[in-house]
């Protein structure tokens, strides 16, 4: 079994778009560190406030594709999801 980690950044274009993350980042970390599998979680703010730095750890590939089916059915992805994601996973084979 072959952990999951997702390192990178979420690039808000404006004011606007980094109000959203920070209006619903909390319910967003609250549920995922409840997932199975989710070994670690954290979504936080850099110098530049419209970046957030993101990094993952789950079990393994599994619980990352829960995840993220989770995710894209959310409240949290349907307000975030064309905020531009520059992410590296490792650990994820097909």
């Amino acid at each position: 079994m072959t952990e999951v980690h997702l390192k990178g950044r979420l690039i808000c274009r404006d004011e606007r778009e980094a109000t959203l993350v920070a209006t619903h980042l909390p319910r967003h970390v609250e549920l995922t560190r409840a997932e199975q599998g989710c070994r670690s979680f954290s979504v936080t703010p850099t110098e530049d406030s419209l970046v957030w730095r993101v990094e993952e750890v789950f079990d393994d590939a599994a619980s990352f594709r829960r995840h993220q089916d989770r995710v894209q059915g959310s409240q949290w992805g349907a307000v975030t999801a064309s905020i531009e994601r520059d992410y590296s996973i490792t650990g994820l084979h097909n």
